[in-house]
């Protein structure tokens, strides 16, 4: 037992990861029961086994490598989670804040620097670099409280953004400037500012121009969970590179490639699902606990002179943010407490203010001695520490009072006493995914409320064979849909009518609405809704979703709705407005109405009401009749969604009798969704000798009329 101090550090590769899972597992559940945030619980803890502790493990390559994928994960998120319209909407207060949590500290830094610290003016201007810029540590707390797209939250996360670019632009000049002073070769300083800024223009234009096409074209090719995951890792670690060659850091690169990846990566995505857990799971608290091991806290008590210096950045450093979030929450008119989120937010310090640092160590000011000492690097480091607790304690709180006071944004939508229960029919392994995605975007995860995924195997001589093929792919989608943590329960039933097998699902299970998919022809003579889609929306009344989707959901980039007049007036009105606007805001993209004035003004009046921040435009369509003129403005990568109505309704038309042909006229190619909303009627299980047992898709009269005109064509070519 003497000895034992000759184990410490551990190099073994297998026990160090071992030792890290365990700091993994077991200090958020201390630091839960000591109210503490647990991103400070892994500072701690790296503190505690790191070389300046108990020395139990070193900080080797692989606390270098997974620290710095750690770092570009919060970044990552950060870009992927922001409210892209959000951004757009307050762009020019996005600057403002981004221009004063930038200048506020970096004028206060600098005074203090050479006030109080006595550093020289470039190591003054590289610590004012350090505290102008700062690292989103405290974020996955605020995901924690389901905040990601909040106001606060959104204008702090591209503030930050803005500063440390800021920083590194600054220091980017310092070190080219130092450089050629040093040299004695002088410089320009327009130069060098012109230079840094092609770079970043050239590289942010490459990212948007090049990304987003091969993005589409690669989601649509490759539906593979896997191969998308490596894909979009792939394009991570190129934006970090492409970043660190023209001479930002990649921390910066990370973050752009989640917002160019934004749209694509839908928030309830099973791909969402999976980076998120990588994330938090492993490099996330690598990370944290990589920044702990770097920390010295014998230096506090080695030097006055060092805990002085500490107080200084961590006091003047702080309070340059603290006056920067406020003030601009003032400025903005928002409540006290967003501008304490706002503060507690763009508050920390991490792996950013190392890199920094670590540049001036590098840089000579005479032989042997560095623009920045061993004093100044010791005190960066306890910096951070502190920085760290203030940023996660604030942001806490400022989580807290946020849900408590008012509906996180993003949830205002989600109402209270939905009947909400989906029931999901599944026939084909092309479809499935995409109608369990379909489904996923379209609940309220407020309610929480799992899927019901439903296979209907015809009673015939190969029912068998059939019946195991079902159950294969309700487990696909039960994997599916867990993958992005969403509850499914799934059913296999054998009918010997396939409508009256999912009615009575439906019935069981009590449903709320379907989701299907469409019906696809096996030859010209089939008719457009199949054998059993017709004598389903005609038998129930309630909401049915009919989708032909030929591509990934996320590389949709338009929904265009067509929407018969009076359909204001149907009972199901609400629902599927609900549904499509949640669908569009979740997606990211824009959405499009087209109907007459009297119904748009009342879908519009919805639309604000309910759902603000949505992308929606109003087109005028005067004619069902005008239809088939839509065709030429559907795009390939645009879901085209028609509201149809069922006969003897308030909304019905003459002219849904020609939907079915004049969609495989126009419409053959498209991504197509009809929605049949909820209509007054009988209930499913009322059934009389009066109402016909089986609906033909074809009346004798439209079958003669066919005829008819197949003879004067034929008539017409002789």
């Amino acid at each position: 037992m003497a000895n034992i101090a000759a184990y410490f550090p551990v190099s073994d590769t297998t026990w160090i990861f071992f030792i890290v899972l365990l700091i993994i597992l077991f200090a958020p559940m201390i630091m839960s029961r000591l109210r503490i945030p647990h991103i400070i619980g892994m500072v701690i803890a790296g503190i505690i086994v790191g070389q300046y502790g108990l020395n139990i493990l070193e900080r080797d390559a692989s606390f270098e490598l997974f620290g710095q994928v750690g770092l570009y994960f919060i970044m990552f998120l950060a870009g992927l989670e922001m409210d892209t319209e959000g951004v757009r909407k307050h762009s020019s207060r996005m600057l403002i804040f981004g221009l004063l949590t930038f200048v506020v500290p970096f004028l206060m830094v600098y005074l203090a620097g050479r006030q109080l610290m006595n550093y020289s003016v470039q190591a003054t201007l590289l610590l004012c670099c350090v505290m102008a810029s700062n690292t989103l540590i405290a974020y996955p707390i605020v995901c924690k409280y389901g905040l990601q797209r909040h106001k606060a939250v959104t204008l702090s996360v591209g503030a930050s953004m803005f500063a440390l670019l800021m920083a590194l632009l600054s220091l980017s000049i310092i070190v080219g400037l130092y450089d050629k002073e040093t040299s004695g070769e002088g410089g320009s300083l327009v130069f060098t500012v012109v230079w840094m800024l092609g770079k970043l223009c050239l590289y942010m234009a490459g990212m948007v121009f090049f990304i987003p096409r091969i993005t589409r074209w690669f989601l649509r090719h490759y539906a593979d969970g896997v191969t998308q995951f490596i894909y979009v890792l792939s394009i991570l670690f190129l934006s970090a590179a492409l970043t660190d060659l023209i001479g930002l850091e990649g921390v910066f690169g990370a973050f752009f490639a989640g917002l160019v990846l934004n749209r694509y990566i839908p928030q309830v995505s099973p791909l969402m699902g999976r980076l998120e857990f990588i994330g938090n799971a492993i490099f996330i608290p690598y990370f944290l606990i990589g920044v702990g091991m770097l920390i010295n806290i014998r230096t506090l008590f080695e030097s006055w002179h060092t805990a002085y210096i500490v107080a200084c950045m961590v006091v003047i450093g702080t309070l340059g943010k603290m006056v920067a979030g406020y003030v601009a929450g003032l400025s903005f008119r928002l409540p006290w407490v967003h501008g304490r989120m706002m503060f507690g937010l763009t508050s920390a310090h991490a792996a950013g203010s190392i890199a920094i640092i670590m540049v001036g160590r590098h840089l000579e000011v005479s032989p042997g001695v560095y623009l920045v000492d061993a004093e100044m690097l010791n005190g960066v480091v306890m910096m951070i520490l502190f920085t760290c607790v203030i940023s996660s304690i604030v942001t806490e709180s400022a989580s807290r009072q946020i849900v408590l006071k008012e509906s996180p944004v993003g949830m205002e939508e989600e109402k209270k006493g939905d009947d909400e229960k989906i029931l999901i029919p599944l026939s084909g392994e092309e479809s499935c995914e995409k109608l369990v995605t379909l489904a996923i975007l379209m609940r309220n995860r407020t309610l929480n409320r799992g899927l019901i995924g439903l296979n209907v195997t015809l009673d015939d001589a190969h029912v068998a064979v059939y019946q195991a093929r079902g159950k294969a792919l309700l487990e696909r989608a039960v994997k599916y849909a867990a993958a992005a943590d969403v509850r499914m329960q799934t059913q296999s039933r054998i009918a010997t009518n396939i409508a009256n097998g999912i009615m009575h699902a439906f019935k069981e299970n009590q449903a709320s609405e379907i989701i299907m998919g469409m019906y696809e022809p096996r030859s010209e003579k089939d008719g457009f809704w199949g054998v059993f889609t017709e004598n389903l929306f005609t038998e129930l009344n309630r909401q049915i979703i009919i989708a032909r989707i030929g591509q990934p959901l996320s590389t949709i980039r338009r929904i265009q709705v067509a929407v018969p007049s009076r359909a204001e007036f149907e009972p199901g009105f609400h629902r599927w407005m609900d549904r499509l606007a949640r669908m569009a805001a979740r997606m990211d993209c824009r959405i499009v109405f087209h109907s007459k004035p009297s119904t748009l003004v009342l879908v519009e009046q919805y639309i604000q009401n309910v759902y603000p921040e949505l992308r929606a435009e109003f087109l005028t369509m005067n004619q069902w009749s005008e239809l088939p003129e839509l065709a030429a403005s559907i795009k390939e990568d645009h879901l085209f969604v028609i509201v149809t109505a069922r006969k003897s309704t308030v909304s019905y038309k003459h002219a849904f009798e020609k939907l079915p042909s004049e969609l495989k006229q126009y419409y053959h190619q498209q991504n197509l969704m009809i929605i049949f909303p909820d209509q007054y009627g009988e209930p499913v299980n009322v059934m009389t000798f009066a109402a016909p047992q089986k609906k033909e898709q074809h009346s004798a009269y439209s079958q003669i009329n066919e005829w008819i005109k197949g003879m004067r064509q034929k008539q017409r070519s002789s």
